[in-house]
């Protein structure tokens, strides 16, 4: 009993000393840039050398000491590659202490004698999200991020440049965790896959980001150039059809000051087939076949300029300039064949088409940082204005062959259109500790769209506006948002919650008083992530967002092109936002030659946008988005990925899904409940002398609504690469959609028609890409003056 006591004693004296005993919190940054360092050792020694404390830094280069009694003492702080530094620190109050930061330097020495070759896991499980290394794989060479993105798993890219997340295209993309002009006009078509250093799928996006896109969020980071002095790489492509492009990167790095340039010039040549059917009801008894062949051609230049300069140890500046110009030349032929009900051709058109169309997309950033003596705490505030304008016209001549040869009226259009869009964002971290902190943010976006569409044809040498089609429209949007967010980890669990609240205002106007709307929604976004490490390569993740899918302005616009004689596309002022919760479980498994993904998912979405197809008055079949009551999803999905051998990787990856949706427009029953699969399997070989394979098969399962039911999709893409002359010299093969295997098929059913298409957008093409690497100044390593707005 005596003994209990006393050690009861000895427990509850130590509790009390150790209690009134000091608590050291600091940050560890790399110099020069102030960016964490994680991994760093910290010791805390007294004057006899003895041990007092030790600590490493976590992810963010926070440490945290406890129980520090009074007295002097001395930090060191230690990291292969760095330079070791000390300080001396005197401790005269058991309270909590804010020491601040310190930047250690790469040492010059170990850097020049040793190289250190090593591979990040190609998956792993961070907080709230998934990141895919991107790997020195031939795609991530010699393609676009276009062609990167359509090897990630769970993404997919249509021939269209549209982006889709486990089959829902309802995702937004940001380049760094920021909106960018780089995704905006296909400009991920001109900028080179071997840019990106990862891609993070965000299921379930923390309430820092945007709510926008049910489907979550791709953000692709680009890697920074860590070598100072003078740096960079020249691009060259040649591809059949045509794919010309030339791309150059230059980059100079000093302490303090970080230049980075890119231009790149494209053109490309694209060939497309598209076959269409159209078969009537019983008392009609006729039958329609259309065929398209199409030739596109797309001149391209972006240039893309900028600085980071660190002003200090703590405030760091960005500014930088994006411009995407873009000149398209299509011409297309039409032939449309009517039949009667005996099958015989009653009747014939051919129509042709040419259009030319500019873009120019313009955006200027500014970002300003502030980092705090508090370790890890920053403030950030960033400015970006774009402004971009576009004009197409088309020239339209059509001709009857049967039953009688007759020239039809030349038809002609226009569209213009520009915007301009400024947002103002502040960001502040706020850390309690080195394992738990805040951040709260506030953002305004005020967007605002003029467009003007006419429509004419020509009748005795004067032109006629077609149908009253003289449409000028006002779209103006300005969104208010405001979040907070804790996150906090304890032992092998950690979490993130948080909330985020955006208010929005809507105004849509045409200009002749046909249409005139305003619309006002506020809402709240809760968000949460869980995340427990087993061990090593071991996690477990759930989470949960609500999100908003805002229509995109092609799906608003009234208006459409009349190239085609018999269907159209027709935007819908009236639409609605649609809006989801998303719920998700991810287990991962990281072997040394095995990685094990598996995932379960839910989605819950209200006033979800679907296409509806329906035959006006004039026998034109009108495609129209809507808004429908009700959808949910819940899936499956599965990555595979195995290197038995140093030289052979293979991946596989299946998602398989479950979708219902309900909803009435117009009389259309939208109530409709299937299952559907997509897979994808690649595989890698990497022979002596730096040559190596690669072939990627991709799959998508028959998919359907109520009225559209779309056939399965298969493609094959190739490729092959050799490096020279010490790894500055690498030239790479490539083939995509090899046997033109990338058909798109549906069958639309109505009351009265059923239509039939097939589509081959883009045709077999093969490309050969030269790449160059600039390294004027070979110095050591050290890293980007300042992440801000480029990641």
């Amino acid at each position: 009993m005596k003994t209990t006591l006393l050690t009861l004693a000895i427990l509850i004296l130590s509790t009390l000393l150790f209690a009134q005993r000091a608590q050291l919190l600091g940050m560890v940054q790399e110099h020069p840039g102030n960016s964490p360092l994680p991994s760093v050792t910290v010791t805390l020694k007294d004057a006899s050398a003895k041990l007092i404390a030790a600590a490493i830094t976590n992810d963010q280069g926070i440490y945290q000491l406890d129980g520090i009694p009074t007295g002097s003492f001395v930090l060191t702080y230690s990291f292969t590659g760095f330079e070791t530094f000390t300080k001396a620190i005197e401790i005269t109050s058991s309270k909590s202490i804010n020491l601040n930061a310190v930047a250690l330097k790469p040492d010059a020495r170990l850097l020049s004698e040793v190289t250190v070759i090593g591979e990040r896991a190609a998956l792993s499980l961070k907080p709230g999200k998934k990141v895919f290394e991107v790997g020195k794989d031939i795609v991530g060479q010699a393609g676009s991020i276009t062609d990167l993105l359509n090897v990630v798993p769970s993404v997919s890219v249509s021939p269209g440049g549209g982006i889709s997340l486990r089959g829902n295209s309802s995702v937004l993309v940001l380049i760094d965790g920021r909106r960018s002009g780089l995704t905006q006009s296909n400009a991920l078509e001109q900028i080179p896959a071997d840019r990106v250093e990862r891609v993070e799928i965000i299921s379930n996006p923390s309430s820092k980001y945007d709510a926008s896109g049910s489907a979550g969020i791709i953000n692709i980071i680009l890697k920074k150039d860590k070598k100072s002095g003078f740096s960079g790489q020249l691009r060259a492509v040649a591809g059949s059809p045509n794919d010309t492009r030339l791309n150059s990167s230059l980059n100079y790095k000093s302490d303090n000051l970080d230049l980075f340039a890119t231009y790149g010039i494209r053109k490309t040549d694209y060939v497309g087939l598209y076959r269409l059917q159209q078969r009537f009801n019983p008392l009609e008894a006729g039958e329609l076949n259309r065929r398209q062949d199409e030739q596109r051609h797309d001149d391209g230049k972006l240039l893309y300029f900028g600085i980071d300069y660190q002003v200090n140890a703590k405030n760091t500046v960005t500014a930088a300039f994006l411009r995407n110009a873009t000149d398209d030349h299509d011409k297309t032929q039409l032939r449309y064949l009517y039949s009667n009900k005996d099958g015989a051709i009653d009747s014939s058109l051919n129509r042709n088409g040419e259009s030319w169309e500019q873009r120019n997309y313009n955006q200027v950033e500014f970002n300003y940082t502030r980092n705090f003596n508090t370790s890890g705490k920053k403030l950030t505030v960033d400015m970006q204005y774009d402004f971009w304008n576009s004009n197409k016209d088309w020239n339209l001549s059509t001709e009857r062959n049967l039953p009688t040869n007759i020239l039809l009226p030349i038809v002609r259009t226009g569209a213009r259109g520009a915007t301009k869009d400024l947002i103002v964002q502040t960001d502040l971290t706020l850390p309690i500790d080195s394992n738990a902190g805040f951040a709260f943010g506030l953002k305004m976006d005020n967007r605002s769209v003029r467009s003007h569409f006419i429509a004419e044809q020509e009748q005795g040498g004067l032109w006629d506006i077609i149908d009253q089609i003289d449409n000028r429209l006002i779209y103006k949007e300005l969104i208010g948002t405001a979040y907070i967010e804790f996150s906090s980890k304890s032992g092998r669990l950690s979490y993130q919650a948080g909330l985020r609240n955006e208010l929005t205002q809507i105004g849509i106007e045409e200009s002749g008083g046909e249409y005139a709307s305003t619309k006002n929604y506020n809402r709240l976004f809760p968000t949460l992530s869980l995340n427990y490490n087993f061990s090593k390569g071991v996690t477990l993740q759930g989470s949960y967002s609500k999100r908003i899918n805002r229509p995109s302005l092609n799906l608003i616009y009234p208006f459409n092109e009349l190239t085609d004689l018999t269907t159209r596309f027709m935007g819908n002022p009236d639409l609605n936002p649609s809006y989801a919760d998303v719920f998700e479980l991810s287990f991962l498994q990281n072997w040394n030659s095995f990685t094990f993904n598996p995932s379960v998912y839910f989605q819950n979405n209200r006033d979800v946008i679907k296409e509806y197809t329906y035959r006006n008055s004039d026998n034109l079949f009108i495609t129209l988005p809507v808004n429908i009551d009700h959808e949910t999803r819940q899936g499956i999905e599965l990555l595979l990925q195995y290197k038995p051998v140093k030289w052979l990787q293979m991946a596989t990856e299946i998602n398989a899904y479950r979708y219902s949706q309900r909803g009435i427009y117009h009389g259309q029953d939208f109530t409709y409940t299937d299952n559907t699969i997509t897979g994808r399997m690649n595989t890698q070989v990497k022979l002596k002398n730096k040559l190596a394979f690669q072939a990627i098969y991709n799959f998508i399962g028959v998919n359907a609504t109520a009225q559209t039911r779309n056939t399965a999709i298969h493609s094959i893409d190739v490729g092959a690469s050799k490096t020279f002359l010490k790894d500055r010299i690498t030239l790479l093969f490539d083939a995509s959609n090899i046997f033109e295997l990338r058909k798109f098929e549906s069958r639309t059913i109505g009351a009265d028609y059923v239509i039939r298409q097939s589509n081959i957008p883009n045709a077999t093409r093969y490309r050969m890409t030269l790449i160059y690497k600039l390294n004027l100044k070979n110095n050591q390593s050290v890293r980007q003056a300042k992440s801000g707005n480029r990641g």
